[in-house]
């Protein structure tokens, strides 16, 4: 049996799993897994039993109740505020939005509060951006700062959720928000105001150390909010719920432990509208999820260079399964603020599909990001159509190999992964200072394969019962014979 790296193995269980298999979908039979496999799995099962969705008191408090007025512009905000300071106060309870389309600035969560959605409720978040002031303590693009309240906000808070059958909209589009990207396919012009002066001051600081509560941003440096962030939170569930037209990423968890999103639906084609990143996160479940996305649909994240070894905290135990991903930069994705590391990854179950999805499987990094990234397990994956690589592992990511921090890839397994159209099946360009390590493919088929897979700077790849075109002479990397 191959060693792996885990921070804690349990060889003594490992022949116990060794027959079955133990996260079976939809209720099928447990299907047969080798030894390896079972083996490779066994910190899963630790995981998802640690993973606890949290439960609330059976109290509900109508926004109603606190004066909310559907249909009317900003006629909701004090309402839901209010209503949660109550739930909060009473020991916690639901927070019941009914159906019905309700307007409100940003909302910010509190402790045992669940924010219910009813079936048929709308909430439109105002696009008046001096409403998601003042600035709260944040991160944005993985350096922390103070900046724009993200739409739902919680700091530091216990056991919150977000849930129910009701679509958030944020309302973003080219005339509010995405403009601010800088580029004219979302609506921005000539003379119009964009993030850049802002997004290079911030990273800026955050290379030179500058003191958190120093870096102040807001009104006039056009750094767009996330959707939803918990901030140092823990016991936390957003389930059921539609996200559209966000700013910029959609669910952004950062530092927070002991998370489900479950049967989510996210669809905004804006710029950076990546789906969920866990961002500095621990034990956190993704399943059941529809994500249609301007970004990467999920992305695993863990800091921006400096600043992201300062905080030094990795993205850890995270499961990712039964999920669907349409378009997007990518699938499922690590990077590219890694800086802080990630371990401990398993996908499984999920079907990733769209001309306009570019990659499947992607980890994106430099030695400017850097980063430890280990323990990627993923299984049962099927890709019908992406644009460019089924799999793809890239070191020369933007800047490239420019600064001190080379990265580390390291024990990726994919089992059962089969796709139907690409222009690679893997892309993978390591440094020749530090290669990619131990990547092993088994029971893999990569079908409709237009260009040879490209491997640079890659040792230690493994390929188990690996099949590229099949009926077509290539080899089994994707050369002619």
């Amino acid at each position: 049996m191959r060693g792996l790296r885990f921070d804690r193995l349990i060889a003594s269980s490992a022949l116990a799993f060794a027959a079955i298999g133990c996260f079976a979908k939809d209720n099928a039979p447990a299907r047969q897994v080798s030894q390896d496999e079972a083996y490779e799995w066994l910190v899963a099962g630790e995981i998802l039993e640690r993973i606890k969705a949290p439960t609330f008191a059976n109290r509900e408090f109508s926004i109603l109740d606190y004066g909310a007025r559907e249909g009317v512009e900003g006629g909701a905000g004090d309402a839901i505020a209010k209503a949660i300071k109550a739930c909060n106060e009473a020991g916690g309870g639901k927070v019941v939005i009914p159906s019905g389309t309700f307007h409100t600035g940003p909302i910010h969560l509190l402790s045992n509060v669940n924010l219910h959605l009813e079936e048929g409720a709308v909430v439109k978040f105002t696009t008046d951006t001096s409403q998601y002031l003042p600035a709260v303590y944040t991160r944005w693009e993985g350096v922390e700062c103070y900046n724009y309240s993200p739409l739902i906000y919680a700091f530091e808070q216990l056991n919150i959720a977000v849930t129910g059958k009701g679509t958030f909209d944020g309302q973003a589009g080219d005339d509010h928000w995405w403009s601010w990207k800088g580029r004219e396919e979302w609506g921005w012009k000539e003379g119009m105001p964009h993030q850049k002066d802002g997004r290079d001051r911030l990273f800026a600081q955050g290379e030179a150390g500058v003191p958190v509560e120093e870096r102040v941003y807001g009104e006039g440096d056009y750094l767009r909010p996330s959707f939803v962030q918990p901030y140092r939170c823990k016991n936390i569930l957003i389930e059921g719920v539609t996200f559209i037209n966000s700013p910029m990423w959609e669910l952004n968890p950062v530092l927070c432990e002991n998370l489900t999103v479950r049967g989510v639906t996210v669809v905004s084609h804006g710029p950076n509208n990546d789906g969920c990143n866990p961002e500095s996160c621990k034990d956190v479940l993704i399943e059941d999820c529809h994500f249609d996305t301007g970004d990467d649909c999920i992305a695993i994240k863990s800091g921006r260079n400096n600043d992201g070894r300062r905080v030094n905290v990795p993205s850890e135990n995270i499961i990712v399964r039964n999920c669907k991903m349409v378009e997007g930069h990518g699938g499922v994705v690590i990077g590219s603020e890694i800086s802080g590391g990630v371990r401990n990854v398993f996908v499984e179950n999920c079907e990733m599909s769209s001309p306009n999805l570019d990659r499947a499987l992607r980890i994106k990094t430099n030695s400017i990001r850097g980063g430890l990234i280990e323990n990627i397990f993923v299984r049962d994956v099927e890709v019908g159509v992406v644009k460019d690589s089924v799999i793809k592992i890239n070191f020369v990511y933007e800047e490239g190999d420019a600064g001190d921090f080379a990265p580390v890839v390291r024990n990726m397994v994919v089992r059962r992964l089969i796709s139907r159209d690409s222009k690679y099946a893997l892309y993978f360009k390591g440094y020749e200072h530090t290669p990619i390590t131990d990547v092993h493919l088994i029971d893999c088929q990569f079908e409709g394969v237009e260009k040879p897979s490209v491997l640079q700077h890659v040792r230690g790849l493994q390929f188990d019962n690996v099949q590229m075109n099949t009926g077509a002479k290539t080899d089994i990397w994707g050369n002619p014979l």
